[in-house]
């Protein structure tokens, strides 16, 4: 099977030695996403402003893709503060629908940029 790389503009450039998403047959592997703002390249403020600039910019993503959000199987959350869990599954359910793909959150001591939340995603279509 060939890799086919998936960009958008409506989502920020890759900053290192990646690609925004690299589809294999019907799998679309989705990489990280903080809440930079594609236009500025600069974060979004405040961790409510970064929670929903991080699903816009996967979303982005996945319809560049010609999926959607709808299409994960697979999220991983990243937050600097567990405490804002909430917060991501408040904004996280009206970027995807029900049944909701598998997830895991997981707490860390430090993101790009400063980031307060990152996410990735797989992504299976038809």
């Amino acid at each position: 099977m060939s890799r086919k790389i998936i960009s958008s503009t409506a989502a920020p450039a890759a900053i290192g030695t990646y690609s925004q998403a690299v589809q294999v047959g019907n799998t679309i592997y989705m990489s990280g996403q903080i809440g930079l703002d594609p236009a500025t390249m600069t974060l979004d403020e405040g961790i409510d402003a970064q929670i929903v600039r991080v699903f816009e910019n996967l979303r982005a993503v996945a319809v560049a893709a010609g999926a959607s959000l709808d299409d994960a199987v697979k999220i991983n959350i990243y937050l600097t503060d567990l405490a804002h869990f909430a917060k991501v599954n408040e904004v996280m359910a009206r970027y995807v629908g029900q049944p909701y793909p598998a997830r895991a959150a997981v707490g860390v001591r430090e993101l790009p940029r400063g980031a307060l939340v990152e996410a990735d995603a797989v992504l299976v279509v038809a």
